[in-house]
């Protein structure tokens, strides 16, 4: 492992996060940097909202001025100042929600633009409603369309005892695949584990040291239509691919210890989760269900291949009832029963998944979080447009938002006539 920084706007960057993480839990997502920043944090007295403001615009400002990143200042090269960028979004994000630490009042569409680079929009009903007509062309059976994809989905629940081995088989492969096209370090490695009790469906807990643990939640019943998406979302080429290649190429070779801690609230979180999102489509292609069959019939695991692409393919669009669901809650102060009602009208979802779907949006934590899903996938798609070289880009350099979609309307002027 490379030196740790010395002083400079790096370890500030650091300090600010580890003191933040005092506050809410689960903002610091990952952190396997200086242990003595880490000790120092958890062990000073907890620094208020208002001085953790103060201190992310200071630093900030200071980003901005061209302070020194770290120590020993030497000649800086021709990606210190695509760096310096990276930090500065990242900073930005955190003063926000320093910010609402202080008690600034702060509206749902600007607090997920500062945070995460993008601003959303309310979807309007007509894309939802003809997602809803394409799913009942496609869906087999009669009755109302709700009650028949529900029906349909749940028919594809994966036992439990078959759980682990599905996993397994799929991470296997999905792992040589990645190796294949992108590479992985040496050592890397994952361990499973299956919990009850959150808001989400899987996560990955980034250890350092090319480790990862990664949690499944059974809170409901895992379904085969959406596990291979999983395992590649959390896994490889995704979040434990991404980490790794960062960890070795980044911290390890270039000395750029911003990226040993994971900070929720940021643009890093949102490419993380589109990229993450993509990687079954990068991985086995935008149809891969021929594949993930293979690897769930033989255990006896129900999955439908046909039918399973044609529902994704219909419902894509329905993506979108979340960050509906998001502006119903923060912005006009709809009641949480109402807006699971919603939910599970227009997603098309069991009430007890819409009240998880909710509970998540109503999560201090996460509530602004899903726009890292709704916007940061369709952001990476575009950027990586079916080139791997792309989304090598993605594992291995720091980009924000704003690049991708810069570079997105740069391939565009270039491929237009005249």
């Amino acid at each position: 492992m490379p030196e740790a920084p010395g002083p400079g706007l790096v370890e500030d960057y650091l300090t600010l996060g580890l003191r933040l993480g005092r506050h809410i839990d689960g903002m610091v997502d990952a952190y396997y940097g200086p242990p003595a920043l880490a000790h120092a944090a958890g062990a000073e007295p907890v620094v208020t909202p208002q001085r953790l403001l103060a201190s992310a615009r200071d630093l900030l400002a200071a980003l901005e001025a061209g302070g020194a990143l770290d120590t020993p200042v030497g000649p800086e090269d021709s990606t210190a100042p695509a760096r310096r960028h990276w930090l500065a979004a990242q900073v930005r994000g955190l003063a926000t929600t320093c910010a609402k630490l202080a008690g600034e009042t702060i509206g749902y569409a600007d607090e997920v633009e500062a945070c995460y680079g993008v601003r959303p929009s309310r979807v309007d009903e007509e894309p939802l409603a003809e997602a809803h007509r394409l799913l009942d062309d496609v869906l087999p059976g009669g009755g109302p369309l709700a009650e028949r994809l529900v029906a349909w989905r749940e028919s594809h629940a994966v036992p439990v005892d078959l759980l682990r081995r599905a996993v397994d088989s799929l991470a296997d492969s999905l792992r040589d695949r990645t190796r294949e096209l992108f590479g992985l370090p040496e050592g890397e490695h994952v361990e499973f584990e299956f919990v009850t009790d959150e808001p989400w469906s899987g996560f990955n807990y980034y250890l350092g040291g090319l480790q990862s643990r990664v949690a499944i939640n059974t809170d409901l019943p895992v379904l085969s239509t959406g596990l291979a998406h999983l395992v590649a979302h959390e896994v490889y080429p995704g979040h434990h691919t991404e980490h790794t290649r960062k960890e070795v190429g980044l911290v390890r070779r270039r000395q750029w210890w911003e990226e040993s801690i994971f900070l929720v609230g940021t643009p890093q979180c949102l490419l993380a989760e589109g990229l993450a999102d993509l990687g079954l489509e990068v991985a086995w292609g935008r149809h891969p269900e021929q594949t993930v069959a293979e690897h769930l019939r033989p255990l006896g695991i129900r999955y439908d291949a046909e039918v399973v692409a044609a529902v994704s393919n219909a419902g894509e669009a329905l993506g979108a009832v979340r960050t509906n669901a998001a502006f119903r809650l923060h912005e006009d102060g709809a009641d949480p029963d109402t807006v699971v009602d919603e939910v599970a009208r227009w997603g098309l979802l069991p009430r007890d998944r819409a009240v998880k779907a909710v509970e998540f949006l109503t999560h201090p934590t996460w509530r602004a979080y899903l726009t890292c899903y709704v916007e940061g996938f369709p952001l990476c798609r575009a950027f990586t447009h079916g080139d791997p070289a792309r989304f090598d880009r993605l594992l291995s350099e720091q980009l924000t938002p704003g690049d991708l979609i810069h570079q997105i309307a740069t391939d565009a002027a270039s491929s237009a006539p005249g």
